[in-house]
């Protein structure tokens, strides 16, 4: 199992860690941490320019950055708001070693990568948040992207071992403000945001905070079109000095054209919509209520309690993109009818606490959780007469099939308690560590509604994590952590019966740097992941499947910060290896792993002028490479390597308004951003304009 094959190495961590020749005679003290100026920045507030110092995402506490010993890229919402996107994918460019995978036909940030490793995971403010089918996080309401390098399951519980990315909203704020912004561009699309900020009281112990985004989209592709509704309202109140209650909320409203993109043929336009125009939309509503009560029993010990629920549907039907005929031009396809809910409940209790030990310092972290996650699934394709359609000269209108109707029926849940300890350890003024383990049990079971037997299972996982961080100099860390994943598999495989949970093992080392008097960030690590029991689609039967045991290893870059007043940078590369290392005839050893590309980068540089007339106006270019990759498994179907030139400028007319313009794809490049099949291929956007406006009231 791949979760004991962490113990040799942590073994090694902990006698390193208590060999007392590595001590040093003087006792260290713990940073108190004091707000005096307006300058400080929590793990869960707004960031200046690019570079973040602190980070609850690696340890649920706040701490710096340059303390963990693990790799983690954080991508505050300055980086989206430049380049004039609105689109979660888009800012994880910049975070290193991430790729794009299956989008689940254009309606949510479905599947991705880290380093190598394809997940559906992602977490807001610390809880899961990705259950189910919700619709893409909006950026209204987003503060940061952090995305945790490697495995993190002795924090977060079930998850893969390549890493986890953890969304932090935006709180209600102490000063009153009102932001409002407003776009349009190419092909019709159209967005307004409002951000409207308001302490209740004059001592400002209570504040409430409402982000809105109405969105209105066309695409490029033919046919193809969303709309959105979102809301978040969000609510804090300091009760007394010591006890503190945020409540936060979102409500989302979605529909979008489903589009599994277009087929690998010769001449194919990028334009090209395969599906039928009168299917109509798919819809996808989302709820979620979330309350956090904190209270400090003393100066050392900190009490949290939070509640977090959401819920959901997904609803619509289909005509889906198929495998090509022998002729070369017209597509098989099928018609699919969709019906989900969903709902997943969590509570965390947490103790954290400061003490020493000796000439030790420690910062213990307790919690509990339990979650409680059901959902009802059913999909049913419907045969008939051919339902083909020509690629090349489509014709829309063709009556539904009306045949044999199969596919998915079940009701899906899925119980869980956790225990979970951290210790952050300071040994030394140069030397941290940190330890975690957390030990969860599983109850999974799965009612299939088309006649096959109940499937129950249950699992009891143990897993941990040790790193150790030494600081060379002021300036320069260097840092090596290990830690084991476990997450149990979502439906049936073609026997109707429940998958064996993933596991996986990862190792890292990597040095940390502060450049140009700490106004630069960098990262660069390196890595080894091992996981088994990975799913794979079966083309043969459409279901998924075990495919056997697959592996992950390079490195990665990380650069963030001011290189001076004027110029702010963010970039990221990676360098990733990763295959099938025991799989079968449809997908062998040796397989490279869907959508990852070996080498990926990008970079995004803004200069802002500091003087005259042009005060507070900037203007920057944003470069992204993305290099082949397979697309799809177990085949020889590859995506060719792209990349791509962004421009953006902003004008600041007064100190409250500003005109912003974004011209995206400069040289209109013509690639495909991911890819699921040959016949599952989505294009990226041609060359696109978008004009902004935004008022600070």
């Amino acid at each position: 199992m791949p979760s004991r094959r962490i113990a040799p190495l942590a073994g090694l961590a902990l006698g390193l860690l208590l060999d007392p020749a590595l001590a040093e005679e003087n006792t260290v003290e713990l940073d108190t941490i004091s707000v005096t100026t307006d300058a400080y920045e929590s793990a869960s507030g707004p960031v200046k320019g690019y570079r973040a110092t602190r980070s609850a995402s690696a340890t649920k506490t706040d701490t710096a950055l340059r303390d963990i010993p693990q790799s983690i890229s954080v991508i505050p919402a300055t980086v989206l708001k430049d380049l004039g996107s609105t689109n979660v994918e888009r800012a994880l460019e910049f975070a290193g070693g991430v790729s794009k995978q299956n989008n689940f036909g254009g309606l949510t940030l479905y599947e991705y990568s880290v380093r190598g490793f394809t997940t559906s995971e992602f977490y807001q403010d610390g809880f899961s948040a990705n259950r189910g089918y919700p619709s893409t996080p909006d950026a209204a309401n987003i503060e940061r992207i952090e995305v945790l390098k490697g495995p993190a399951a002795s924090l977060y519980g079930r998850g893969d071992p390549g890493g986890t990315v953890n969304i932090v909203t935006k709180k209600p704020q102490p000063d009153a403000f009102t932001t409002v912004q407003t776009s349009a561009g190419s092909w019709d699309r159209y967005r307004t945001a409002l951000d409207v900020n308001t302490p209740l009281d004059s001592e400002g112990n209570v504040l409430s905070r409402v982000n809105l985004a109405v969105e209105d989209n066309h695409s490029f592709r033919d046919h193809v079109q969303s709309k959105r509704v979102f809301v978040a309202p969000s609510f804090s109140w300091q009760l007394d000095p010591d006890t503190h209650l945020l409540v936060e909320s979102e409500f989302v409203r979605h529909r979008s054209t489903f589009d599994r993109g277009i087929v690998d043929a010769p001449g194919v336009s990028r334009r090209t919509f395969l599906g039928e125009p009168n299917d109509g939309d798919i819809r996808n509503h989302n709820n979620r209520l979330q309350a956090t009560l904190e209270h400090h029993l003393n100066d050392a010990w900190k009490l949290r309690l939070a509640s977090h629920y959401k819920q959901g549907s997904l609803w619509g039907d289909a005509s889906e993109n198929r495998a090509l005929n022998a002729d070369g031009h017209t597509l098989n396809r099928r018609y699919r009818e969709r019906s989900m809910g969903w709902h997943d409940s969590i509570t965390q209790l947490e103790l954290r606490g400061l003490f020493d030990i000796g000439s030790w310092q420690h910062e213990l972290l307790i919690g509990t959780e339990y979650e409680d996650y059901r959902k009802k699934e059913r999909v049913t394709a419907i045969a008939g007469s051919p339902y083909a359609i020509d690629i090349y000269n489509p014709v829309y209108g063709q009556p539904k099939p009306n045949g044999l109707r199969s596919g998915t029926d079940f009701f899906e849940q899925t119980k869980s308690h956790a225990l979970n300890l951290q210790d952050q350890i300071i040994f030394t003024d140069r030397l941290r560590g940190m330890l975690g383990v957390r030990f969860e049990h599983f109850d999974q079971s799965i009612e299939d509604y088309t006649g096959a037997p109940k499937s129950h299972q249950t699992h009891d996982a143990f897993t941990q994590r040790a790193g150790l961080l030494y600081q060379l100099t002021p300036q320069v860390g260097v840092f090596a952590n290990a830690s084991t994943s476990f997450k149990p598999n979502s439906g049936l495989d073609a026997n109707s019966k429940a998958f064996k949970p993933e596991e996986g093992v990862g190792y890292e080392v990597g040095i940390k740097t502060e450049l140009f008097d700490d106004r630069l960030s960098a990262t660069l690590a390196a890595f080894h992941i091992e996981k088994e029991n990975v799913l794979t689609l079966d083309p043969a039967t459409n279901l998924n499947r075990a495919m056997g045991k697959a592996r992950s290893q390079g490195f990665d870059l990380q650069l963030t910060g001011q290189v001076n007043e004027a110029v702010r940078v963010i970039g990221a590369f990676a360098y990733i290896d990763a295959e099938v290392t025991k799989g079968d005839t449809t997908l062998p050893a040796g397989s490279r792993i869907l959508g990852v590309a070996k080498r990926s980068g990008s970079l995004l540089g803004v200069y802002e002028f500091q003087d005259g007339a042009l005060r507070g106006s900037d203007l920057g270019a944003a470069f992204t490479y993305v290099g082949d990759r397979s697309g799809e498994a177990g085949t020889r179907f590859e995506l060719p390597a792209y990349h791509t030139v962004d421009l953006l400028a902003h004008y600041k007319a007064t100190e409250n308004v500003t005109v912003g313009l974004n011209l995206n794809n400069l040289f209109d490049e013509k690639y495909y951003e991911r890819s699921y099949s040959s016949y599952w291929i989505n294009p990226g956007e041609p060359r696109n304009l978008t004009v902004s406006l935004t008022l600070n009231l």
